[in-house]
């Protein structure tokens, strides 16, 4: 036993961090401590960070769990910095402090792709597992404190009373994206998100007239440097051709099961399980969806390699042996590309597949989470920059970066993706 001079803490090893170390002497160290060791918060280790990356970065199996550690670590850091210069109440900083914690608790299988197949976001299941008197993370907040859930719902929601202290955890330049860029760039083993964490966190200032943060002129490159490392990991990580065509095979199989189901076919899922109702087509009750992981998906999908349905079985193999779909970019004139996908198509329908199941497009509609433009993003999202020398002055940072109008612009992308076996048809009608 340590000698009781010493505190008491707990050490988590970390990629990015080193050590995140949680003083459980404290009453919100404790709670964190109590908070993660909760079921709800024990299945993130469970769930893949990066959803389907490892399809294309043998390396990126980091979980949930790790990352919201991890943010939990840098709110942390970023409170204690501001609260040696502004007044922060006790209150707000511990609400602060679990809101990173608990931010990303509500995802489902393979993060943010499961989200597009079943139709649910994720905060809404976070706010459940927060509010809900059936989750035992509601529990262990409400024994802290009747008013500590609300506030981290109104800091999620982006309702916070203290707007300012709301952004750390709900805003463009958050500890959620502050970490996962590094820990995302270093599990992938790609470089492109880097950035100077520490000069930024160094940097960031409260505006207590206008309750808002901002960056002081000093941190304006490392601001810069953080939002082209969200510009580049988007362009070779997130929207990665191996990892959308994983998924446009994991949506296409889990798709085929559930149409099977809704035409009265037999199709296997272990009984009063989560995966049960998702094939069978039932909304997921709050326990059912706190119950179901990657694994649960994985061992579906390897049971149905041996489906009498043949789509089914095919599109199952394919996924688990890695034999996925081909990505082609309609690098083409805007106008040429209705003709084209309709020609693509049908190449694929002659080549002996269902297209309704072989054949999808992929626009990556969910890229503005991914960029920042002041055009796009609400008010209340915006990063400012102190500016000017003799009587400095708050602007939103685009109108002083050449860097980040750059960016403003963004990377829309325009894919098909289809069978390898039907590549040399449709790409006949590509170069033609």
């Amino acid at each position: 036993m340590e000698p009781n001079d010493k505190v008491p803490e707990r050490n988590y090893r970390d990629a990015v961090h080193n050590i995140i170390r949680i003083n459980t002497s404290t009453p919100d160290g404790a709670l964190a401590a109590e908070l993660i060791d909760t079921p709800e918060f024990q299945r993130l280790r469970r769930i893949r960070q990066l959803g389907l990356a490892f399809f294309a970065y043998q390396s990126a199996e980091h979980s949930r769990f790790t990352h919201s550690l991890g943010a939990f670590h840098i709110a942390t850091r970023l409170l204690d910095r501001l609260g040696a210069k502004y007044k922060i109440a006790d209150e707000d900083r511990i609400a602060v402090r679990i809101a990173a914690l608990l931010h990303d608790i509500g995802h489902g299988p393979f993060s943010h792709v499961m989200e597009s197949i079943l139709g649910f976001h994720h905060e809404d299941f976070t706010i459940a597992a927060i509010s809900n008197p059936a989750s035992k993370i509601a529990g262990v907040l409400t024994d802290f404190s009747p008013d500590l859930a609300p506030a981290i719902v109104d800091i999620i929601s982006g309702n916070f009373h203290c707007k300012s202290l709301g952004q750390l955890v709900s805003s463009q330049l958050d500890a959620d994206r502050m970490d996962y860029l590094l820990r995302d760039s270093i599990m992938t083993g790609v470089k492109y998100g880097i950035y100077d964490l520490e000069w930024i966190i160094r940097s960031l200032e409260i505006d207590e007239e206008g309750d808002r943060l901002f960056v002081s002129s000093r941190g304006l490159y490392a601001v810069e440097d953080y939002l082209q490392a969200r510009y580049y990991m988007f362009r070779q990580v997130y929207f990665h051709r191996t990892l959308r065509a994983a998924e446009c095979v994991l949506r296409s199989l889990i798709q085929r099961a559930i149409d099977l189901v809704r035409n009265g076919e037999q199709v296997f899922r272990a009984e009063d399980t989560a995966l049960d109702s998702v094939i069978a087509g039932r909304p997921l009750t709050f326990a059912e969806h706190f119950s179901l992981d990657d694994s649960d998906v994985l061992f579906h999908i390897k049971q149905w390699r041996k489906s009498s349905d043949p789509i089914l079985a095919d599109l199952s193999a394919r996924f688990i042996e890695r034999r996925l779909f081909k990505i082609l970019d309609l690098d083409m004139p805007e106008e040429s590309r209705p003709e084209f996908i309709e020609n693509a198509r049908r190449a694929v329908l002659d080549a002996g597949f269902d297209a309704d199941y072989y054949f999808a497009e992929d626009t990556a509609a969910d890229e503005p989470y991914f960029f920042y433009s002041s055009r796009e993003a609400a008010p209340r999202d915006h990063i400012f920059v102190e500016s000017g020398f003799s009587s400095p002055s708050l602007r939103e940072i685009s109108q002083i970066s050449p860097a980040v109008r750059g960016l403003q612009k963004g990377h829309r992308i325009h894919r098909v993706s289809f069978p390898e076996e039907a590549r040399d048809a449709i790409l006949a009608h590509y170069c033609h």
